[in-house]
């Protein structure tokens, strides 16, 4: 009887996993449509009064985003005044949704790592994920991996789809 050999574990494929850099810590989102007159219009002297009233200190340590749920327009000023409250105690604070924020996270993380250790190597960017790795998240490792690697393929090891390779 053949043995059975696990090609996947005796490769020299690198497996660049974004799930090892998602940043531990809670995520909160700020809807800043709740503090507008119906949700739509921004009445500033209500508007100051709900921010006043608002207890910023349970996002103390958290990431944060800020956004308006609803098509409202409104002035910059007011997501900037909600981050101004918020600043003393989150972590982080963007505008845009959770997908953004972890964006914003990853950029900061990936933007720090020393990829020359890449250098030629076949590296399959991991797909699946049980955190929430957002698609920018991908195309940036991409763009920083390109440079080093002999070829990228996203996936995993028994199914990866090829996209790049060095000529």
């Amino acid at each position: 009887m053949e043995e059975i050999v696990n090609k996947v574990a005796n490769s020299t494929l690198e497996i660049f996993d974004l799930e090892d850099y998602y940043p531990k810590g809670t995520r909160a989102q700020i809807d800043i449509s709740k503090w507008f007159l119906e949700g739509f219009l921004l009445k500033e002297k209500d508007f100051r009064a709900h921010l006043q009233e608002h207890d910023w200190s349970q996002y103390q340590d958290q990431y944060v985003a800020i956004h308006c749920s609803t098509e409202a327009i409104f002035p910059a000023w007011a997501s900037i005044l909600v981050a101004i409250k918020l600043s003393p105690f989150a972590k982080k604070i963007v505008n845009g949704t959770i997908e953004d924020l972890d964006a914003a996270l990853y950029e900061e993380i990936l933007s720090t790592i020393n990829y020359s250790v890449y250098e030629n190597k076949a590296i399959i960017i991991k797909g699946c994920s049980k955190k929430p790795v957002p698609m920018r998240a991908y195309i940036l490792a991409a763009n920083y991996l390109q440079p080093f690697a002999r070829s990228i393929m996203y996936g995993e090891a028994c199914s990866a789809v090829p996209l790049f390779k060095k000529k």
